[in-house]
């Protein structure tokens, strides 16, 4: 048991700490938006591993693997999700001398961050391939309901509290001050990422 909890532990946090659609999120609602903007963003993509573990426990997970119609329509629904999200983030605009002159760190509400961290997470199909992998492959088929459901607790919370600790870490005051004449540079750039991201997903055929 402490094996295989080790192996899923250590395998779900090289996924969490490798470039994709939810760190790029979190980086940038942190460092154009707030703290709090983070964390819920945070927040939503725990909950959306909550929805890829619960499927993948259900069996409708190795469903749509198997089913090219499935996976392809969740690909081209999260690719353009991602292009959707990027579109917006390449108009960012510079601020203005006045603007920066009565500089407001500009936010969103909890509910739009936690949003927008659980569509980012739930609709990216590479994760719906690795939680299946994980289930199928490095959790053993005799494990029992419970304790798979203790997996999947490990994996929210973790998910939560990594990055929760990215956001804090980028919110730090001399950080976000530094960043404030450049929100529009960040924006630009995650989004370019998103963009990059969306259409690999795009045009990618099913592995």
């Amino acid at each position: 048991m402490f094996e295989a909890f080790l192996i899923v532990t250590t395998v779900h946090m090289l996924g969490l700490i490798s470039p994709g659609p939810d760190f790029v999120m979190i980086v940038r609602n942190s460092l154009v938006y707030s703290r709090r903007t983070g964390i819920m963003t945070a927040l939503g993509i725990a909950m959306g591993v909550g929805v890829h573990v619960t499927y993948s426990l259900l069996g409708i997970g190795l469903l749509v693997s198997k089913s090219i119609l499935l996976f392809n329509a969740l690909k081209t629904f999260g690719a353009l999700y991602l292009l959707y999200l990027a579109y917006h983030m390449l108009r960012s605009q510079p601020k203005t001398k006045e603007e920066l002159a009565v500089f407001v760190k500009p936010d969103i509400a909890p509910s739009k961050a936690f949003k927008i961290g659980f569509l980012t997470n739930v609709f990216n199909p590479k994760a719906t391939l690795f939680f299946l992998a994980v289930f199928s492959q490095v959790i053993d088929p005799a494990t029992g309901l419970l304790l798979k459901l203790a997996f999947g607790t490990e994996m929210i919370i973790l998910t939560f509290l990594w990055f929760a600790f990215v956001a804090n870490v980028l919110t730090i005051a001399r950080i976000t001050t530094s960043y404030q004449r450049i929100t529009h540079h960040i924006d630009r750039l995650m989004g370019g990422v998103l963009a990059i991201l969306g259409l690999k997903i795009l045009f990618s055929s099913k592995e």
